[in-house]
C-alpha cells in the first residue's frame, strides 16, 4: 500500500506534519510540500506549474492524506487550489483511493471543522474515493491512524 501526503501548510515541519506523522506513525509514505510545490489557480497556465506531478503522485498512491491549517475559516489556499485543479482532470483516475484529512488550527469551531470536512467528502464522492475521516488534535490523529 502506498500513502501519499500532501501537506498544504507553508511550514513543512509544522502542526500539520506533526499531526500527519502521528497519523501515519509507522507506515511509509511520501510526502508533497504545496508550500514550495508550485499549483496555480484553476485556469492559470505556466511553465513552471507543478500540478501534473502532483497528480501523478496522487494517482499512484492507494490512500491520500490531506492536511492543512485553518486560514480564514477554512483549509489553506493551497489546497484549494489542489483541488479546484482536480475537477476536469482527473475524474475516474482515483477510483478507490482512500482519503484521510487533517485540519488543524490553535481553536478551530465546530462550524469550520463541519465545513471543511463536507468538502473533502464531496470531494472523495466525486473522485469515487472512500472518505476514512478527519483529525484536529493529536487525540483525533490516534485513534483515526487506526484506519489507516
Amino acid at each position: 500500500m502506498s500513502i501519499l501526503f500532501v501537506n498544504a501548510s507553508p511550514n513543512p515541519h509544522g502542526t500539520t506534519a506533526r499531526l500527519a506523522a502521528q497519523l501515519l506513525a509507522g507506515k511509509s509514505y511520501d510526502t508533497i510540500e504545496l508550500g514550495v510545490t508550485k499549483v496555480y489557480d484553476y485556469g492559470q497556465d505556466f511553465a513552471d506549474d507543478r500540478f501534473d506531478e502532483v497528480a501523478d503522485a496522487m494517482r499512484a498512491a492507494d490512500t491520500i492524506v490531506f492536511g492543512s491549517p485553518v486560514y480564514w475559516h477554512s483549509f489553506s489556499g493551497m489546497l484549494r487550489n489542489l483541488i479546484d485543479r482536480c475537477y476536469g482532470t482527473m475524474e475516474g483516475q482515483l477510483d478507490g483511493r482512500r482519503l484521510f484529512f487533517i485540519l488543524q488550527g490553535s481553536a478551530p469551531t465546530k462550524e469550520q471543522l463541519d465545513t471543511a470536512e463536507w468538502t473533502m467528502k464531496r470531494f472523495a464522492g466525486l473522485y469515487n474515493m472512500r472518505y476514512e475521516g478527519m483529525a484536529s488534535n493529536a487525540a483525533e490523529a490516534t485513534a483515526l491512524a487506526r484506519r489507516v
